[in-house]
């Protein structure tokens, strides 16, 4: 059995693991749960009932949060030169073309999202090994390819996340800190569900949503109960 720290043992006994809690209810709970010293993140775990070597059956796309995740989001923008301007004035914190490119050649990876517009995207052949590796290449699903950079910028540093299914066909994302009220919590996670619900191919029949459990950065995971859930965020 896996051993775990006193912490850890601690706060198992402010909820019973093996109960399926409502949303709201397990929203309320996961602050207790928090085993870091440093304000945790809050994380929804989901299993879909999905093939993920259909092509239609893997999803991608994005959501904004209503209150943020409580994390800066530091944004690299792929642009002409005469676009650098507006990248870095909506908050990009790196913004250009020829430049940035050498520069991510050289190893410097340290931001969160890159975006670029379609007519840069042809020159980032150089480095989409680089990017790809690290889950970082502009992508059409992601939002991640667009014209309206100061809109694309400004969006994704407000709270916008990227959510994609692994092979497992499950999805991990933030969706906030402990330190947020329950009422920020609540509303970010059930637009994060909805986001996904609405993101269900057409081909996938019956059960869709597995399991949803809620957590803290290492801490333990609160049971969700998915049919209570979908009554309520539908």
């Amino acid at each position: 059995m896996k051993k775990f720290g006193k912490k850890y043992r601690a706060v198992l006994e402010k909820f019973n693991v093996n109960e399926y809690y409502s949303l709201d209810k397990a929203v309320s709970i996961l602050p207790e749960t928090s085993i870091t010293k440093f304000a945790s993140s809050a994380e929804i775990h989901m299993n879909l009932s999905l093939d993920p070597k259909q092509a239609d059956q893997n999803i991608r796309g994005t959501v904004a949060l209503p209150h943020g995740t409580g994390k800066e989001v530091r944004v690299v923008a792929f642009v002409s030169e005469d676009k650098v301007k507006e990248a870095k004035s909506a908050g990009a914190i790196e913004a250009g073309k020829e430049e940035l490119i050498d520069k991510v050649l050289k190893g410097w990876t340290e931001f969160d999202v890159a975006i670029a517009t379609p007519d840069v995207m042809k020159d980032l052949g150089k480095i989409a090994k680089i990017l790809g590796q690290k889950g970082l290449m502009p992508n059409p699903k992601a939002g991640t390819i667009t014209s309206d950079i100061k809109t694309t910028v400004e969006t994704i540093k407000k709270g916008q996340i990227e959510y994609r299914n692994d092979k497992l066909c499950n999805l991990h994302n933030g969706f906030g800190k402990i330190n947020f009220t329950k009422e920020q919590l609540l509303e970010n996670v059930k637009a994060y569900i909805k986001a996904i619900i609405d993101a269900k191919p057409a081909t996938v029949k019956g059960t869709y949503i597995n399991t949803i459990t809620l957590a803290t950065t290492m801490g333990p995971g609160i049971k969700v109960d998915v049919n209570g859930v979908l009554k309520e965020v539908k």
